[in-house]
């Protein structure tokens, strides 16, 4: 991805987390699961016990530092660098984002506020992962757990962020925390709609050309493949079955050339829950 075109993303994805917290979330008075929730939450304290308006930028740099930690350790030092700057605009533009941007989206219902909320912030996460960088601390979390352990984290990260609207709901309002798991759960199921790149898939590739097919598997995807031979009954012949694991978005590219190389090719491709073994995964720098 060229530069001019990652920062755009990240900037896009950067300004839409911002614009939805001044209205989704404020219109509903919904507290937002991660970091972006923990630092309304703990601005809310401030407010009510104190008396004490603490920047919003503030807080999320705070909270953010650990997970920015873990980042440069294990995920990759670039990938950490792109996601300082998203969470760094974030906070600039939650605390000074100009009213003519808030004014153009005005909710008076909290259901409403709470389902186009959680899609608008999953599209804004999405554009951020896409771009190769996190939007916050718990997108960090979820990075790492799945790298460590090829699995999709981000139903892990919802009963997380579940616990601490729990937390918010006993403090102030049993409502808002109920409203508030609707937007969480909304960006959960549009966040594994719109990002799928730690979702695996399996293929069963039944063809008479196993050894280009092979050849295309290697070289698009750094994945390998394992052969069994068989009869195909239909046409009483001799076939390979290849079976390999991709990573979802390589799919498509894959059955496209595929085809190409044998039309008569038969392809089944399942979803994987689980995996285990060595499983080739880009890196993040």
């Amino acid at each position: 991805m060229n530069t001019a075109k990652r920062f755009l993303l990240l900037a896009t994805g950067a300004f839409l987390i911002a614009l939805n917290i001044k209205t989704f979330v404020n219109a509903g008075n919904l507290i937002p699961g991660g970091f972006t929730g923990l630092t309304l939450l703990i601005q809310e304290c401030a407010r009510h016990f104190f008396n004490i308006a603490v920047p919003f930028s503030i807080i999320l740099f705070i909270l953010n530092s650990v997970p920015v930690y873990i980042g440069f350790r294990y995920i990759g030092k670039w990938f950490s660098i792109y996601s300082c700057m998203v969470i760094v605009l974030i906070g600039f533009l939650t605390d000074f984002m100009p009213p003519m941007f808030i004014d153009l989206i005005k909710v008076h219902d909290t259901l409403l506020s709470a389902i186009f909320g959680g899609i608008l912030n999953a599209v804004a996460i999405s554009l951020c992962l896409h771009a190769g960088s996190a939007s916050g601390g718990t997108d960090f979390i979820a990075i790492f757990i799945s790298e460590k352990y090829h699995k999709d984290a981000w139903n892990y990260i919802f009963i997380g962020n579940c616990v601490i609207l729990v937390l918010a709901g006993v403090l102030y309002n049993i409502d808002t925390a109920l409203y508030s798991i609707i937007f969480q759960f909304t960006t959960t199921m549009g966040l594994n709609a719109f990002y799928k790149s730690y979702q695996q898939m399996t293929m069963f590739i039944v063809t008479s050309k196993p050894d280009e097919i092979y050849e295309l598997i290697k070289k698009e995807t750094q994945h390998g493949a394992t052969s069994f031979t068989g009869k195909g009954y239909y046409e009483q012949s001799e076939r390979v079955m290849l079976y390999s694991v991709v990573s979802s978005p390589e799919v498509n590219s894959l059955v496209d050339g595929i085809k190409k190389i044998d039309p008569g090719a038969f392809i089944n491709v399942i979803k994987t829950d689980k995996l285990g073994g060595r499983f080739y995964r880009q890196p993040k720098d």
